[in-house]
């Protein structure tokens, strides 16, 4: 069966097609096609390649500001132009969704229908960058394949095990009630992460104690016990936790209240918290790690500043992440800064040593993903895996049209 996967971020638009048999596999597949839109500011960057070889890619403006015209030119390359894989856009057989937020409501995978729609679009508010971008996935595909089941996996669903001391702030117990509390995000690809470190080890995963390292424009950690989410970084809205690209994590909320006092309004902070702050906003050069390492190496001040506050709000969350686990087996790098910044994960493994890693400095300079990157004698193995979130996603379609059928 043919599964097209839309995998919708706050400053990307992956898309891919994979063929997938009844049988599910072990290993990731690779997709049949795949396309990646990117946005910087107004600019615009589409790369499309299918599975023989042939590849565009065109770099531009967003025209107007219209986000869903340029999906939908990328998905119209599933069946027309050199990169085409499909003859129709009848030949897909289900679409999956990534969606960041679920709320309390939406915690499985499931059919998107009338009320799960509205239910994704109820919880908006508190993913301002995905969840919308999301829904307008969910529409542009209802436009484009119109009888093709579509199925959405949510990011917040694996941290649906967490403890109530984990996911309760302290705040009035009447906030828990009203379904503020910590939700988690990044979630299918924290669950990938933690199956494929015990496949790749050779272990059991009930038997391991993970801490997964989602590093992208987006960044959070989780606490996986025995294959189960006990803790994590992002909160509420994913705006919680570590440094990110546009986001700052974890501040003093009395810094909101005195500007609030002091005449900022509530959109303008949100803009300042969601598209001004992280590493964009120290550096007030880029959000992405490695122009930030490249402006470090040039003698940037405020680059370096930039990436030594990551890396600090990294590895305290390292291991605050331990202390809930009570131990650490195996320790996983994963996304785009995660996999690709030996500089982030060297600088990170250096001030984790009081927990047992020690770092294999060669592999990890010339890493490819799914390695260990850790020492023999390493107490706590160093994982680098790729993400797969769009191949998970596929993979959950394909248990639920069977238990459809």
């Amino acid at each position: 069966m043919k599964i097209l996967v839309l995998n919708s971020g706050s400053s990307t638009q992956k898309s891919a097609l994979f063929e997938l048999g009844p049988q599910l596999s072990p290993d990731p597949i690779p997709p049949l096609w795949e396309g990646k839109l990117e946005w910087d500011g107004n600019k615009e960057t589409l790369v499309v390649k299918n599975s023989a070889g042939k590849k565009i890619r065109t770099d531009g403006e967003l025209g107007a500001g219209d986000r869903t015209g340029s999906v939908e030119k990328l998905l119209q390359h599933l069946w027309t132009g050199p990169t085409a894989i499909v003859k129709t856009a009848t030949e897909v057989n289900a679409i999956g969704h990534r969606i960041v937020h679920g709320g309390a409501k939406l915690t499985e995978p499931t059919r998107v229908t009338t009320e799960v729609r509205q239910a994704i679009a109820d919880v908006a508010s508190i993913a301002p960058l995905h969840n919308q971008v999301g829904l307008q996935g969910i529409d542009l595909a209802t436009k484009l394949f119109p009888n093709t089941p579509q199925f959405v996996v949510f990011d917040t669903g694996f941290h649906r095990t967490l403890p109530d001391e984990a996911k309760i702030y302290a705040g009035p117990y009447s906030w828990y009630e009203q379904g503020i509390r910590r939700y988690g995000f990044h979630g299918i690809n924290h669950e990938y992460c933690a199956h494929r470190a015990a496949q790749l080890l050779g272990r059991e995963l009930p038997s391991l104690k993970i801490v997964t390292c989602h590093l992208g424009n987006g960044c959070s950690l989780a606490a996986i016990d025995g294959g189960k989410s006990i803790d994590t970084t992002m909160g509420f809205t994913p705006l919680e936790g570590l440094v990110m690209g546009t986001r700052g994590g974890s501040m003093d909320p009395g810094i909101l209240v005195h500007l609030l006092r002091t005449g900022s309004s509530a959109d303008g902070l949100d803009n300042i918290l969601n598209r001004q702050s992280g590493l964009l906003g120290v550096s007030g050069l880029s959000s992405d790690m490695r122009d930030i390492v490249q402006a470090m190496k040039n003698g940037n001040e405020k680059a370096k500043l930039a990436f030594d506050i990551f890396i600090h709000r990294l590895c305290s969350c390292i291991a605050a992440m331990a202390a809930s686990l009570q131990g650490l087996d195996v320790l996983v790098f994963t996304a785009g800064i995660g996999e690709n910044s030996s500089e982030v994960r060297s600088a990170a493994c250096a001030r984790l040593g009081f927990l047992g890693i020690s770092l294999n400095q060669g592999k990890n300079a010339g890493v490819r993903s799914d390695t260990e990157i850790s020492l023999g004698d390493s107490r706590v193995r160093v994982l680098v895996i790729r993400a797969q979130e769009d191949w998970s996603i596929a993979q959950t379609c394909i248990r639920l049209l069977a238990k459809e059928t």
